[in-house]
């Protein structure tokens, strides 16, 4: 028996009339993301630190820093399942009782080991806020506005790395600019491990100030409640019974998501799966979280002042955040696709003169002053580009790419993958340093450049269209 498609409600052209009030659902939801940068990068201040207090080397230090990411992976992998079964409110609210636990366990540990424990709670928190944000925002953002909103996820990730390493630069400062003085009874590090206790609580109080999910509140039979929330964040002038048919008919045309949908096609899993796969690789083998997990330390390493390098670190993530801010004006106006080609172009460039700074040999434990320059511009251009392209159409595409059937426990094998990659770059980059700065940069040009093609032949615009409309 063949199913007809509804009437059309108008969700195409959707409007809400308090627009304030979807832009802070928005915001509070990306708060997940907040945490998610904050919790990525405040590691970068006590990198040195941990090294010092726990007398490891490079290798050792790379999987206490990379560890979280595994946490982050199977966070991300499990996800779409518990929000499709208990809601994405309380899947928020899980994560924010999660990143609490890490934040204070992190600050406090009694050995090397315990820290790395945490550090995976914190890591699952993280995984959970990286599904959740952008499928949140997706499911209650009017289609017309959904670009914009949608990369409130990145843009609350990049504030969140900024405001890291501001609390870092102020710890650090207040301890004499030595990562393990005496700040509040505890070495400078720990302090900064354990502030995000603060974002954290705030995380868990405003998920109690947002909807459900109108997607989720059909799937469970509330349909009432769901017009009420599309009333809300859509406005009245749509026909709200035929959107919820629609939303309905498209749930329940195809059965729920699971990993089992995920798979089929010539290699294990759908095509559509793998070019989601695919982009949240290339988002990570660019080597974008070098320039956040280890850029202090990169920067000493090449003669910079401790203080200053952490000033180096806050000036790149005002870059982050400027390129962000273009990002999310652009992105509903001229697309997706086009966004993450320009910046694949703008961080070749960036990561190739990377790559040839690096190439010269140290003088008096420095490098030579136009290569150092050269260094530290093309840094900022990479992470300039990185931040107006990649950094947030991934997250916006990784939201609304997916058919709806498969669209949690596909986004959450994506952010997964996206994980794992993260870890492997991150895990690899301390002996690579060791081996070659300049090839290490070298291998991420190359994936910068092989982005191109793919995003070329793979990708499709997703730019105005409904989340119905995607399979």
């Amino acid at each position: 028996m063949t199913s007809t498609a509804p009437p059309k409600s108008g969700a195409r052209e959707a409007h809400p009339e308090h627009l304030g009030h979807v832009i802070f659902i928005a915001a509070a939801a990306a708060m997940g993301g907040f945490l998610f940068g904050y919790d990525s990068a405040v590691i970068n201040g006590a990198v040195e630190a941990i090294r010092s207090r726990y007398d490891i080397g490079s290798a050792a230090l790379a999987q206490v820093i990379a560890i979280a990411l595994i946490g982050c992976a199977i966070g991300a992998a499990t996800a779409g399942r518990i929000a499709d079964r208990i809601g994405r409110i309380r899947c928020m609210q899980i994560s924010a009782v999660m990143f609490t636990v890490s934040a204070v366990g992190s600050a406090l540990p009694f050995s090397l080991y315990d820290l790395a424990f945490w550090r995976v709670i914190g890591g699952f928190a993280i995984g959970m806020a990286s599904v959740i944000g952008p499928a949140y925002i997706a499911e209650v953002a009017p289609a017309a506005y959904r670009g914009r909103l949608g990369s409130f996820q990145q843009a609350a990730i990049v504030i969140g790395i900024a405001i890291s390493q501001l609390v870092n630069w102020g710890i650090l400062n207040a301890a004499d600019g030595d990562q393990r003085g005496q700040v509040l009874g505890l070495e400078a590090w720990q302090v900064m491990l354990g502030v995000m206790v603060v974002p954290a609580v705030l995380y868990g109080l405003l998920s109690f100030a947002i909807p459900e999910s109108p997607r989720f509140l059909i799937s469970v039979g509330r349909d009432e409640r769901a017009r009420e929330v599309l009333k809300e964040v859509e406005g009245d002038k749509i026909d709200l019974d035929v959107r919820v048919a629609e939303i309905d008919h498209a749930m329940k045309s195809e059965h729920k998501s699971t990993f089992k949908d995920l798979l089929g096609g010539t290699f294990f899993f759908k095509p559509i799966v793998w070019v989601g796969i695919g982009l949240s690789v290339f988002q990570q083998f660019v080597g974008i979280n070098v320039a956040f997990y280890y850029s202090s330390t990169l920067w000493q390493s090449v003669g910079v002042d401790p203080t200053d390098s952490f000033l180096y670190s806050f000036t790149t993530s005002i870059i982050n955040i400027i390129g962000t801010v273009i990002a999310m004006i652009f992105v509903d106006r001229i697309g997706r696709k086009p966004l993450a080609l320009i910046g694949s172009v703008g961080m070749v460039i960036g990561l190739g003169l990377e790559a040839w700074a690096f190439s010269f040999d140290l003088v008096d434990g420095k490098l030579p002053a136009t290569q150092g320059w050269v260094a530290l511009i093309a840094a900022h251009v990479f992470v300039l580009f990185f931040a107006l392209s990649w950094g947030v159409v991934v997250w916006v595409f990784l939201g609304e790419m997916f058919p709806n059937r498969i669209r949690a426990a596909a986004l959450g094998v994506a952010a997964s993958a996206q994980w794992i990659a993260n870890w492997a770059i991150t895990a690899s980059f301390p002996s690579l340093a060791d081996w070659n700065l300049s090839a290490t940069y070298v291998i991420y040009t190359i994936f910068a450049a092989l982005s191109i093609p793919f995003v070329l032949r793979y990708v499709k615009e997703t730019k105005g269209k409904t989340l119905e409309e995607m399979g």
